[in-house]
């Protein structure tokens, strides 16, 4: 048995090769498929199966792309009710990919339809080597059972049911594989570590330190990370199966004037992905900004509204072809068209621009000191409890869509975050909502802290 990890930053998603003598599969694959692709043909392996552990959240599986382009079958929950041509699976069924025999357990609790795929190698002997746990344990973690809030602690009590039933019941030496790691919005304390065994996390991980089912219920719903717009809808996507890449329109170049008239037709969106500083000096009005080096699927995926149109600016051809990427990995397959030339040729073209000013550490701290602006911090509340400066309004980022009404119009609002990409968001949010003067803490937090201030 031979396995292969993928892992996408941002949604910090983990998918997997599993291959045989001449065949493979592929574990929980993302929507762009050809690095699974390229991987088998280097290996020489033929993709035939495709396996989901359960409907994803967080983005838009591959599933119906490598069935369409290998002829690979699909193996899904059978609670899933998924709506495409698949092998349904649930606790017992078994199947072989060569010599390797797997086995199926449902293990819901993050999600009603999950399941935990067990290999073994027969080739090698008849132990699990291998659990592939989807969201219901992970490194460090567990998945939290919460994206389902009127069912959450039943779901709770089902994912007890299923680790301790279940999962645990697998040897100490059974390699553990699950489709995420730190930085996933999945869980809310996963490890660094992208792979473990499932005895290093039955003596290490925090969540099964819980023996009291009632305790480990009260632990999984409180405090958790917010979840962001898109999960709700990523989970339907997946059961009816995603629209083939090749069958959505083509992203096609907007000289600036035809740019502007589609962007003031109704259900249009601009979408800079430009970097926070060039952002800041010159963006066309009414922008939203998703930093493309900052976690931008995640972002996008809350707050642009997946019924519109999307039209890009980006400084370059190979920006827009990474945003619209990472546009589909969360189901928002509306993006229509880029700026030719971006925001230089609308400027040349004499259309109006917009200006989000950045502020150093030093002139942060003199605003926030002498009281002449309102520092609205846009970091989620775990961060704010940390460390926040005094006298800041906490208002999450996505937040501000509903909550900017709560802000002051008639003083200079300073939005800050820990690096300052998230509250270049925030900022163009608050434009967009017709604050008039909107200044951004560049360096966030962690750029005032090293600079000396507290």
């Amino acid at each position: 048995m031979f396995v292969q990890q993928f892992f996408v930053p941002g949604i910090a998603h983990s998918s997997y090769l599993v291959g045989a003598e001449t065949t493979c599969a592929i574990v929980d694959p993302t929507r762009d498929i050809e690095q699974y692709l390229d991987a088998s043909a280097e290996l020489n392996l033929a993709i035939t199966h495709v396996l989901e552990t359960h409907l994803h959240a967080d983005f838009v599986s591959g599933h119906m792309e490598l069935a369409d382009r290998t002829g690979a079958t699909i193996y899904a929950p059978a609670s899933g009710n998924c709506a495409f041509d698949h092998v349904a699976v649930s606790d017992g069924s078994t199947f072989s990919i060569e010599d390797l025999k797997v086995s199926v357990l449902d293990t819901p609790g993050h999600t009603p339809d999950g399941i935990t795929f067990v290999v073994a190698d027969a080739a090698r002997g008849p132990e699990p080597a291998a659990a592939f746990t989807g969201d219901a344990l992970f490194v460090g973690d567990v998945g939290r059972p919460d994206l389902f809030p009127r069912r959450s602690r039943e779901l709770a009590g089902m994912l007890y049911d299923s680790l301790h039933q279940k999962v645990l019941s697998l040897p100490d030496g059974c390699l553990l594989f699950p489709a995420h790691g730190a930085g996933s919005l999945c869980g809310r304390a996963m490890g660094a570590m992208r792979f473990s065994t499932i005895g290093y996390e039955r003596r290490n991980n925090g969540a099964l330190t819980y023996t009291d089912r009632e305790a480990f219920i009260a632990s999984l719903t409180k405090n958790m990370p917010p979840a962001p717009d898109h999960f709700s809808r990523c989970s339907e996507i997946n059961r009816q199966g995603p629209v083939l890449l090749r069958n959505l329109p083509d992203v096609r170049p907007f000289r600036p004037s035809e740019f502007r008239a589609k962007a003031e037709s109704p259900g249009t969106v601009i979408l800079s992905v430009r970097d926070v500083a060039t952002f800041g000096g010159a963006h066309i009005p009414g922008s939203i900004h998703i930093d493309i080096t900052s976690n931008f699927s995640t972002f996008a995926g809350w707050v642009i509204p997946p019924d519109d149109d999307i039209l890009l600016v980006a400084d370059s051809p190979a920006e827009v072809k990474e945003a619209v990427l990472k546009l589909r990995r969360v189901g928002l397959d509306r993006t229509i068209g880029f700026l030719v030339g971006g925001t230089h040729a609308w400027s040349i073209a004499g259309y109006p621009i917009d200006h989000v000013r950045q502020l150093s550490p030093a002139e942060t701290h003199a605003m926030v000191s002498s009281g002449t602006a309102v520092l609205v911090d846009v970091r989620f509340p775990d961060e704010f409890s940390e460390h926040h400066l005094e006298g800041a309004v906490n208002i999450p980022v996505m937040d501000l869509r509903t909550r900017h009404p709560e802000l002051p119009t008639d003083r200079p609002l300073i939005v800050m975050c820990r690096t300052g990409q998230r509250s270049s968001l925030a900022s163009s949010l608050l434009k967009r909502a017709g604050f008039p003067d909107v200044l951004n803490a560049a360096g966030g937090v962690t750029g005032y802290l090293a600079a000396g201030f507290s």
